[in-house]
């Protein structure tokens, strides 16, 4: 195998990382829809948290595109 096809082939497995964060964030996204339908004074109470669980997930999908640019164009 070329060190070129190899390159390509890990930039693909590392963008994998990405569709992980997109499930994670529908799961987040779901799960306090349904939270905040069953019992809708506690919603606004755990807003904060939805945030914040949407920041971090979003972050770990950006550094795997990191990686994926990193290994495309410095490696």
């Amino acid at each position: 195998m070329e060190a070129e096809a190899a390159k390509y082939i890990g930039a693909g497995l590392a963008c994998l990382g990405m569709a992980g964060a997109a499930v994670g964030v529908g799961n987040l996204f779901s799960n306090y829809l349904s939270g905040a339908l069953r019992n809708p004074s506690a919603a606004q109470g755990q807003f904060s948290n939805l945030i914040f669980g949407f920041a971090v997930t979003e972050a770990m999908g950006i550094f795997s595109l990191l990686v994926a640019i990193l290994i495309l164009f410095v490696a």
